[in-house]
């Protein structure tokens, strides 16, 4: 992959080095075309990350050859491209697929799939996801294609600057809206459950409001924004108000409607990380979270929520 910069009068004489940086590169990533040769070239001919281009200048950089990620074995499988160009996917994950390879799920997940789709078309493949979904969770996640947009998408994360919203169904009548403000830790005789802990958690705040109550089976439609991003955090905080989410296996094992927890991320709106686009992206309710009878959330999500 090469990117061309012209250098205008806003970056006349920076060095390369704190234009990459103005751009989003990580030092990491500058110090790995730095030690490439013919990386960083400016009008042509190869120059340090020291030198300061005038304007008019065009500076290309060429990223290394891209190896494919170790230990992912290639597996067909369908998945639900909603969006991609040459730095980034947005994927619209189904239940039952987990991210990526751990012990008792070695080639059905999802970069499985993705190894898969880019061996089909004899691209080079790193695994690099930008925000995770437990496994039975559904819904928008963003895969970078590249370090660039990698670097500058994991910032984006870090700085809020990628703005994501959930729908769940949980048990009973939410209140019409509130947030849940409770530092949240391991539990301590498990290594993947988690609880609330105001001693040793780690703190956690999500906001909430209720779409829609469904007195027949006694279930709401939640909308969710989260402040933070534990693991687990809206299973948890949704439990300890006293209204969990149904089919949870760990937290909430209630299969009467729904074998999975449901919980399905539902928005994603963010700034792309290189053409500085503003895209925006959602996901229709899944078809076995429907049970309450809402097939749409038109008409019933606040857009500034």
């Amino acid at each position: 992959m090469t990117i061309n910069y012209l250098i205008t009068e806003a970056s006349d004489q920076k060095t390369i080095g704190q234009f990459l940086l103005d751009q989003g590169y990580s030092q990491s990533l500058i110090r790995r075309l730095r030690n490439t040769e013919n990386a960083i070239t400016a009008g042509g001919r190869s120059v340090y990350t020291t030198y300061r281009p005038a304007t008019g200048e065009v500076l290309t950089i060429t990223f290394p050859q891209e190896k494919d990620s170790e230990n992912i074995v290639p597996t067909e499988m369908s998945m639900d491209i909603l969006f991609e160009d040459e730095h980034l996917l947005v994927i619209n994950k189904a239940a039952g697929v987990p991210i990526h390879p751990s012990q008792g799920n070695f080639d059905n997940t999802l970069a499985n799939g993705l190894a898969w789709y880019f061996k089909k078309r004899q691209e080079a493949f790193t695994f690099r996801a930008i925000n995770r979904l437990d496994r039975d969770t559904t819904g928008l996640l963003i895969i970078a294609k590249n370090p660039l947009s990698a670097c500058i998408l994991s910032d984006m994360v870090k700085k809020h600057e990628i703005h994501r919203r959930y729908l769940a169904v949980v048990q009973g009548e939410l209140p019409k809206e509130g947030i849940i403000d409770s530092p949240i830790a391991r539990t301590h005789d498990s290594t993947i459950e988690r609880c609330i802990d105001p001693v040793n958690g780690d703190p956690a705040r999500t906001f909430f409001c209720r779409l829609f109550y469904d007195p027949v089976t006694g279930h709401s439609l939640a909308g969710l924004r989260l402040e933070t991003g534990r693991t687990h955090q809206i299973r948890v905080h949704l439990k300890s108000i006293g209204h969990p989410l149904p089919g949870d296996f760990l937290y909430n094992p209630d299969y009467r409607y729904i074998n999975r927890q449901a919980l399905h991320s539902f928005r994603l709106d963010f700034i792309h990380p290189v053409t500085r686009v503003p895209l925006f992206f959602e996901a229709a309710l899944p078809e076995d979270m429907r049970f309450i009878g809402v097939t749409s959330t038109e008409g019933l999500w606040d857009n500034d929520f």
